[in-house]
């Protein structure tokens, strides 16, 4: 049995009137990067300039205007890795870079020298406020650990002064999550009193789950108390800072901004120190899904992917909610019916909405394929098999079809586990397209002799190798169909009756080619078959598939 008694449940907020879970999320927060700091940090093989740099130009491709390049204060690499942004004339006009650094007299100095010939940015002091880190780390009081951060604002006021830039001021009380709700409130007072801070000059004061302890509906408690007490609401840009030691970093951090949140920082796919940072990317994405401007353009996932997997040397999880390789994936041949159903109905009623059951989103607006949603193995139906022939190749199969064509793919699958749209299609090839013995097509002449008393207008003349030898046969009906179905039934040939009929063009333009499908029965057995042509000419398409069919009948009575 494990000691769980060595473990004490943590405070929570007694806010009875807390308003926040009836509000909505109707809006993107300010979105702050900090993928450059706390998500490089916390890497086995920290990033180099140059891959820094590669992240930070791509982060402002995604559109962020607030990004935490560092703790120029605390390493060289990081204090030249701002000094090659401001050299080079890397941060646009619109950005705003975020500094961090202790409320250390030194760091702060240090800090400041590296911002020379910055135009704006954002200065992050911080110190630890909980009761655990005032016990057993520092020794101190409460006065005494506000006298810390009042000490280091008093200092970015006054070097701020002598700062040819604008100097914003955010302050965090690190483990806030850790700290009496009144005390946290108090020293955020104090710091944006020495600030003078005003609703023309605000100060961000970032509240962080520096380590995640409770619920998350704890933590949107704590947003809310201290939203309510602030002595003046007006001049605080309340910025969250969530982490995930409880795999709960997206709710909380989407509770916070119910409860009057009005900044988030965090990282791409949840990097980060421990569990890591709140994954900016499923929050952004989240929004986005409920027809909310996320004010991110994450339209090429994978390329996000892709950069973010080279600087960092990290994987993003197969599972990850909108860039993991999975997360577009049904292997349940249910789920993969309700798919294809879905896809189907969303194409014809063409509304703009998207509503596909299994699917929150449209992988497209993603940039990523359709191939790879479904997922073919043993556990899969004939949805499944349906939805890549039809997304993957083109081809609409009747749904008698499908049931017929699946049992054939789910033979090969029980021994040889998932197979991948290729073979599939060549199973199809093998299975319909290419069933040309022992009576192969080989040409078809047609003739309309249509007047008032012509009862079968259609002549036709059928060319095909019967077992080895060319022969030329005739037959008279209402249309091509009927026609070349006459000539082989009055001609000694498998007698049929022709139960279905389906045709579609494959693609578009002049070179596009048709496909047919033709379901026969043996007239004087049970025996039942689906036949598949493909041509630029739909007449030679059906004709292929009356053929397929014939052959596959033919195949099927000498097995018995």
């Amino acid at each position: 049995m494990m000691n769980y008694k060595k473990y004490k449940k943590f405070e929570t907020v007694k806010l009875k009137d807390r308003t926040w879970p009836d509000n909505e999320i109707t809006k993107a927060p300010i979105w702050c990067s900090v993928d450059l700091r706390d998500g490089n940090q916390a890497l086995i093989t920290p990033m180099n300039i140059e891959e820094k740099i590669e992240m930070f130009q791509m982060l402002v491709n995604m559109g962020f205007k607030e990004i935490e390049v560092g703790f120029p204060s605390s390493s060289q690499i990081e204090y030249d890795f701002l000094r090659a942004l401001i050299d080079r004339h890397l941060i646009p006009d619109d950005v705003t870079v975020q500094v961090l650094t202790q409320a250390r007299e030194h760091l702060i100095r240090r800090t400041f020298e590296s911002l020379k010939g910055l135009k704006k940015a954002i200065v992050h002091i911080y110190n630890s406020t909980s009761v655990l880190q005032r016990d057993v780390v520092f020794g101190m009081d409460k006065e005494q650990i506000k006298q810390i951060a009042v000490e280091g604002t008093r200092l970015v006021k006054s070097l701020t002064s002598e700062f040819d830039g604008e100097v914003i001021l955010e302050y965090s009380p690190e483990s806030f999550t850790g700290t009496e709700m009144d005390y946290a409130v108090e020293i955020c007072d104090a710091v944006m009193d020495e600030w003078e801070a005003s609703e023309n000059k605000k100060v961000i004061i970032n509240l962080p789950s520096t380590v995640e302890m409770n619920t998350p509906n704890v933590y949107a408690d704590q947003i809310e108390y201290c939203c309510r007490h602030f002595k003046d609401r007006r001049r605080v840009i309340v910025s969250v800072h969530p982490h995930n030691d409880r795999g709960c970093g997206v709710a909380s951090t989407e509770l916070a901004l119910l409860a009057g949140a009005d900044r988030v920082e965090g990282t791409l796919f949840g990097n980060g120190e421990r569990t890591g940072n709140v994954d900016i990317i499923n929050v952004a994405m989240n929004m986005f899904t409920h027809g909310i401007d996320p004010k991110l353009n994450m339209s090429d996932m994978n390329a996000i992917k892709g950069v973010y997997e080279r600087v960092t040397k990290m994987e993003v999880e197969p599972r990850h909610p909108y860039a993991g390789q999975l997360v577009f994936t049904a292997f349940s041949g249910s789920h993969q019916d309700a798919i294809n159903k879905g896809m189907r109905a969303y194409h014809e009623r063409n509304t703009g909405i998207w509503e596909v059951p299994y699917l929150p989103i449209d992988p497209a607006d993603l940039n990523r394929q359709y191939e790879p949603i479904v997922r073919i193995n043993s556990q899969s139906g004939k949805g499944g098999v349906a939805f890549v022939m039809e997304t993957t190749y083109g081809f609409r199969l009747p749904k008698a079809m499908q049931q017929d064509f699946s049992k054939s793919i789910q033979k090969i699958t029980e021994t040889e586990g998932e197979i991948t749209p290729e073979r599939i299609y060549q199973v199809f090839d093998h299975e319909y397209l290419k069933k040309e013995t022992p009576y192969t097509f080989v040409r078809y002449r047609i003739v309309d002799h249509h007047d008032a008393t012509c009862e079968h207008p259609i002549r036709v003349e059928i060319t095909l190798i019967d077992h080895g030898e060319e022969k030329t046969i005739v037959g008279h009906g209402n249309g091509p169909i009927d026609s070349v179905k006459n000539a082989l039934d009055q001609n000694g040939y498998i007698e049929t009756e022709l139960i279905d009929y389906q045709e579609h063009a494959l693609a578009s333009g002049s070179s596009a080619k048709a496909a047919a499908y033709v379901q026969l029965k043996e007239t004087t057995s049970s025996i039942c078959e689906f036949g598949a042509g493909v041509d630029p000419n739909i007449n030679i398409a059906s004709i292929k598939a009356i053929f397929s069919a014939m052959n596959r009948i033919d195949e099927k009575m000498k097995s018995r």
